[in-house]
């Protein structure tokens, strides 16, 4: 009799849910062994058409095209597909279900088993991450209803860069109205920057205390940090995940002085800005569109708005590699991660074009190979090595929320 995946699954697993802004990862994980039991990606939730789940489970890849309103839908049919696989999650010896949480403030600096307490204060903090805290709780109260009793906790993306220097995490603001509202550069992604630094330092050989090096989360959101011998000392997000990059729908870097020009000449109110910042701006706001591969086609076709669309991406990109090279002083190491870093390599090269002089070389049949497992694309005398190095914020989660319930 052939075995089933749900015969596999051993007591001490984690569900891992990994909610943003418009998509959710999730898998089920062995923390210890790191086995993936099951997992996958809904993408595209909010948008009015193309939203799909794409379930994996052993060797078998589901694609499920349904309609995924809001993060609570996209949970609950989550559960079905784990259904479908006889996979009964709540009968599952789940050791924790880890939630990633965006915004943690100053209150939430590591792992946290999650109750009303921490809801509510999570909630009082949504303002700082209005495109991500909300949905998060949503899918934190969709799980534990159907997952009562099993713990939830939280790992907070804004950890990592807890310390970073003071001069790095302070903005030029009156400091009583800073410190009455909580104002300082928070930073974001750091799961998945620390995630990957810790890799890219195996990969290289090295300790991870002996490496800076330059991590560009390049995701629908986008990051990029400058980390010190393990410690991050820059990061290109600040007091909400609006600031930086170039990203899916929101504009990243832009002169405080147009918000008070939008409301003054155009009449607009707070919450109209905010939605041109964070729902309107960006890549879809530069050209109607923020998947990325739907941009690289219509610049296959001559496209003007995705190419200047992609023009102001790369840029930007750029300009931060530029300030975090000289941050560093010696950078060991630029690495790659996340969705479009993972995968674009025109968005490698150009980010990297001409830099030779700088000590990076790319090696473009090393940069235009496709593969899912770590790698170096620099050529190997570049005095600089250029990785690319997938993202793994679910097992890292996973290992975390289990270690804060086994210890508790």
């Amino acid at each position: 009799m052939t075995e089933s995946i749900a015969d596999t699954i051993t007591p001490g697993a984690v569900l891992v849910i990994n909610a943003g802004s418009s998509s959710l990862k999730y898998q089920l994980v062995d923390p210890a062994s790191e086995q993936v039991y099951a997992d996958g990606l809904a993408e595209r939730i909010g948008e009015p058409v193309g939203s799909s789940i794409t379930h994996m489970a052993g060797n078998r890849e589901r694609i499920l095209q349904v309609a995924l309103p809001d993060h609570r839908t996209a949970i609950a049919e989550v559960v079905e597909l784990f259904r479908a696989d006889g996979i009964h999650l709540a009968d599952a010896g789940l050791t924790a279900v880890g939630h990633r949480l965006v915004h943690g403030g100053t209150e939430f600096h590591s792992p946290i088993v999650i109750d009303d307490a921490v809801i509510a204060t999570i909630e009082r903090l949504s303002p700082l991450a209005p495109l991500h805290n909300p949905p998060t709780l949503r899918g934190v109260e969709a799980v534990s209803e159907l997952l009562p009793d099993v713990p939830a906790v939280g790992i907070f993306d804004t950890a990592f860069f807890y310390d970073l220097p003071a001069a790095a995490a302070t903005y030029a603001i009156d400091t009583e109205v800073a410190a009455e509202y909580g104002i300082r550069r928070y930073g974001f992604h750091g799961t998945s920057h620390q995630y990957v630094s810790r890799c890219a330092a195996r990969f290289l050989g090295r300790r991870n205390d002996e490496v800076n090096q330059i991590v560009l989360h390049l995701g629908n959101g986008a990051s990029a940090s400058a980390i010190r011998g393990g410690r991050p000392v820059d990061t290109s997000m600040g007091l909400t995940p609006l600031e930086g990059l170039v990203m899916g729908t929101r504009v990243g870097d832009i002169d405080p002085g147009i918000a008070f020009h939008l409301a003054r000449v155009g009449g607009m109110s707070v919450d109209d800005v905010d939605r041109i910042y964070n729902k309107q701006g960006g890549l879809k706001g530069l050209c109607g569109e923020n998947d990325f591969r739907a941009i690289l086609e219509r610049m296959d076709v001559g496209d003007a708005a995705a190419k200047l669309a992609y023009d102001v991406y790369v840029h930007r990109l750029r300009h931060y590699l530029g300030a975090y090279m000289i941050d560093l002083g010696r950078v060991d190491a630029v690495v790659f991660t996340a969705g479009v870093g993972e995968n674009a390599a025109a968005v490698r090269a150009d980010a990297l074009a001409g830099l030779e002089n700088f000590g990076i070389v790319l090696d473009p049949e090393r940069n235009a190979e496709r593969s899912r497992v770590s790698r170096r694309i620099s050529t190997d005398d570049s005095p600089i090595a250029v990785l690319v190095v997938p993202t793994n914020e679910e097992l890292a989660i996973a290992q975390q929320a289990a270690e804060v319930v086994l210890t508790s």
